[in-house]
């Protein structure tokens, strides 16, 4: 049975959905290298930009910063717990 919404449609092609996202995770300053510990002074936490594929871009000092580069770049941040 045909609905008033039903449609035919090709489905679209989601594949390269995530090509322009980037992704925003907390770290624990304490959880990082020796160098990058000196480097963060007082914070116990920053803020990792990662792409798709997992790789690091990036380390910030706060979430809002995280997100203004992301879309510096053309990118859209995802926070990711």
């Amino acid at each position: 049975m045909n609905g008033p919404f039903e449609t035919h449609r090709p489905r679209p092609d989601l594949s390269a959905l995530g090509a322009d996202q980037v992704y925003v995770k907390p770290v624990a300053v304490a959880d990082l290298p020796d160098e990058l510990r000196e480097q963060a002074g007082e914070l116990e936490t920053i803020f990792a930009v990662h792409d798709a594929e997992g790789q690091q871009l990036a380390l910030v000092a706060d979430r809002n910063l995280a997100f203004v580069l992301a879309r510096q770049y053309d990118r859209v941040p995802v926070t990711v717990h």
